[in-house]
C-alpha cells in the first residue's frame, strides 16, 4: 500500500478527484495505521472500520463515473468521543456515560458526511472534558505521538494524537479553556477554537445552552491551516439547536484589508512567563509577519486579570458546583482527575445568586473593554501555554504546583471567558523535540480573518512536520 498518512486535507481532494489515489485503498491505510497505533498511542475510544470502507467503494464509485463530488469526498476523519454520531458510543470519558449511545447525529457530523468525510472513528477525552490531559478509567490515558511518556493534552488530546500521527487528517474537537488548542500545541497540530455559535455546538456533551454558553464552542483540527480552513467551510452556519448561532455563512477577506492589518505581540503581566523557548517561537512567528508585509507590534492587553479570575468562577467553580450535584452518590465511579477537580473547587465559597448575577455583568464589562483595546489591533500573536507536553500525570489545578493548569494554561483561558476566535498553529520545537506552536487571536466574528492570517504564517514558516511515531 502506498502510504498517503501525511497528506493535506487539500492535496488529498486533488489526488482523488484526478484518480490518483483510490479512496478504498486511502481509508484502508489510514484505518490500517489506526490498528497498528493504538496500543501505543490509545487516541481511540470507537473505530468503525466496516462503515468506512462501505462509505469508500461509494465515493470511490463516484469518483469511477465522474460524478460531481461533495467538498470532502473520500476524506477520513475522526471525531471527538463527546459529540453524537447515530449508534456510536459518546462517552465523554466517562462511566457514567459509559451506555450512552445516540440515536441521532450532531448537525456538524451530519454536515461533514453530507460534505463526503468518511468518518473512522471517535476520540478519547478526560472524564467530561475537565482536564488538559485526557486519561480516564473508562478508556485510560492518551500519549503524545512526539514522545509516548508525555501528554496529548486535554480534553481534545484523543483528536489530537490521531491528527498529528496520521491516523485521521483532521476531525473536531471542543474548547472551553483551551482544550483545542492546548493539544494541538502539545501534539504540533493546528487547533481553531471559533466564535461561539460560528459552528453549532448541537449534539455535543455537556449541551450549550445553560446561563454562559459562550464558554466552551466545537472546532476544527488539522494538520495545516488550509486544512482547518477546508472543514471551517463545511461546519459553519446556524442551527436551531445552539443558543449562540450566527446568522450568516463563511465570509472571504480581501488581500487589501490583510495588507493594512497591524499584528499585537500580546503583553500582560496576568499571564506569567512562558519557557524561553516559547518566548522565541513567538519572536519567530512576529517576525516572519514582518516580512509578509504586516505591521508587528508591542500590544499591552489591561485588565485580563479581571478575565482569568471571571473564566475560572465559570468553568472551576460553577462547573464544579454543576458536577458535584449530578454524580452525587456516584463519586466512586469518578477518574482520580475529575475528583481532585471537583475536590479543589468544592473548597471555595459556594455559589450565590448574587454573585453569579455580579460575575455575568462583569464578564460583558471585561469583553467590552478588550474589544476597545483591539479596535485597531484586530490580531494578536501570543504563546499557547506556558511550556510545551508535560509528562503524563503531571498537570493538575493544584495551586503552587508547576504545572497548575490555572498558572500554566491563561494564555488560553482569557478567550473562553471573552468569546474571542483563538487559532493554534506549529511553529518550532524544544530541546527536547517537543512541538511548540503559537496562538493567533482575533475578534469575535473575524474568524475568517484570522485563518487567513494564519495561513500566510504557515506559507512562511515552511512545510509542516510529522512525528517520529
Amino acid at each position: 500500500m502506498a502510504n498517503f498518512s501525511f497528506f493535506t486535507i487539500a492535496e488529498t481532494i486533488e489526488k482523488l478527484n484526478r484518480k490518483e489515489i483510490s479512496a478504498v485503498e486511502l481509508i484502508a491505510v489510514h484505518l490500517d495505521r489506526a490498528h497498528r497505533l493504538q496500543p501505543a498511542l490509545n487516541a481511540f475510544v470507537h473505530l468503525d472500520g466496516e462503515s468506512a470502507i462501505a462509505r469508500a467503494h461509494q465515493w470511490e464509485s463516484a469518483i469511477r463515473k465522474e460524478e460531481k463530488l461533495p467538498p470532502l469526498a473520500g476524506i477520513p476523519l475522526s471525531i471527538k468521543s463527546n459529540i453524537d454520531v447515530a449508534g456510536w458510543p459518546c462517552p465523554a470519558g466517562s462511566l457514567l456515560r459509559k451506555e450512552h449511545i445516540p440515536s441521532t447525529n450532531a448537525p456538524l457530523v451530519s454536515r461533514l458526511e453530507d460534505a463526503g468525510a468518511i468518518l473512522l472513528g471517535n476520540t478519547n477525552t478526560p472524564e467530561f472534558l475537565m482536564a488538559y490531559e485526557t486519561d480516564n478509567v473508562l478508556s485510560g490515558k492518551t500519549s503524545n505521538p512526539w514522545n509516548l511518556a508525555h501528554s496529548a493534552g486535554g480534553s481534545s488530546g484523543g483528536e489530537a494524537a490521531s491528527i498529528a500521527s496520521g491516523i485521521s487528517m483532521g476531525g473536531v474537537g471542543s474548547d472551553g479553556g483551551g482544550s483545542i488548542r492546548v493539544p494541538a500545541h502539545f501534539c504540533g497540530i493546528c487547533g481553531f477554537k471559533p466564535t461561539p455559535g460560528r459552528i453549532p455546538a448541537t449534539g455535543h456533551f455537556p449541551p450549550p445552552g445553560g446561563a454562559f454558553p459562550w464558554l466552551g464552542v466545537v472546532g476544527p483540527m488539522a494538520r495545516t491551516v488550509q486544512d482547518l480552513q477546508i472543514l471551517f467551510n463545511v461546519l459553519a452556519g446556524p442551527d436551531d439547536g445552539d443558543p449562540l448561532a450566527v446568522p450568516f455563512l463563511v465570509r472571504t477577506e480581501s488581500r487589501e484589508k490583510l495588507r493594512s492589518l497591524r499584528i499585537g505581540i500580546l503583553q500582560s503581566p496576568a499571564l506569567g512567563t512562558a519557557t524561553p523557548e516559547t518566548q522565541d517561537a513567538v519572536t519567530r512567528a512576529g517576525k516572519l509577519l514582518v516580512a509578509r508585509g504586516f505591521q508587528v507590534e508591542l500590544f499591552s492587553l489591561d485588565n485580563l486579570e479581571t478575565a482569568l479570575r471571571l473564566w475560572w468562577f465559570f468553568f472551576g467553580r460553577t462547573i464544579g458546583y454543576l458536577l458535584r450535584q449530578s454524580t452525587k452518590g456516584q463519586e466512586s465511579q469518578l477518574s482520580p482527575m475529575l475528583r481532585e477537580f471537583l475536590e479543589i473547587t468544592g473548597a471555595e465559597s459556594p455559589i450565590e445568586i448574587d454573585s453569579f448575577l455580579k460575575a455575568s455583568v462583569e464578564r460583558d464589562e471585561v469583553r467590552s473593554g478588550i474589544l476597545r483595546q483591539m479596535r485597531n489591533v484586530p490580531i494578536l500573536l501570543s504563546p499557547v501555554s506556558s511550556a510545551p507536553a508535560f509528562h503524563h500525570g503531571a498537570g493538575n489545578y493544584r495551586e503552587g504546583d508547576p504545572h497548575n493548569y490555572r498558572d500554566t494554561m491563561r494564555f488560553c483561558q482569557w478567550l473562553n471567558l471573552a468569546g474571542f476566535p483563538g487559532l493554534s498553529i506549529p511553529m518550532s520545537h524544544s530541546p527536547e523535540g517537543l512541538p511548540i506552536n503559537v496562538q493567533l487571536i482575533g475578534r469575535p466574528n473575524e474568524d475568517e480573518l484570522l485563518l487567513e492570517v494564519g495561513q500566510i504564517l504557515e506559507q512562511e514558516r515552511g512545510p509542516w512536520q510529522a512525528p517520529p511515531i
